[in-house]
């Protein structure tokens, strides 16, 4: 498999990753923590290194709104259990 076709690949891959984290919103960040060792948070601190490895900026804020699909805060609100 050429280079390109792997990143492609690749790609496809994270973006059903998140559309499929998006739409479990049942599956807490704290259970995927415990059973997986990452979380919607990790991503979204990946997503910035990525950026940072290309000498891109791109606030967490920015790349957590990606991966949750709004903002942290709404996501919170409207699928974040309480403990």
């Amino acid at each position: 498999m050429d280079e390109q076709t792997k990143v492609e690949l690749e790609s496809a891959a994270f973006r059903i990753l998140i559309s499929h984290l998006r739409d479990r919103t049942d599956v807490q960040n704290i259970d995927m923590m415990n059973l997986a060792g990452f979380c919607r948070n990790c991503l979204s601190k990946w997503i910035v290194s990525a950026a940072e490895s290309k000498g891109l900026t791109l606030a967490y804020e920015e790349a957590r709104e990606h991966v949750y699909g709004m903002t942290y805060e709404e996501w919170k609100t409207k699928h974040q259990k309480q403990i």
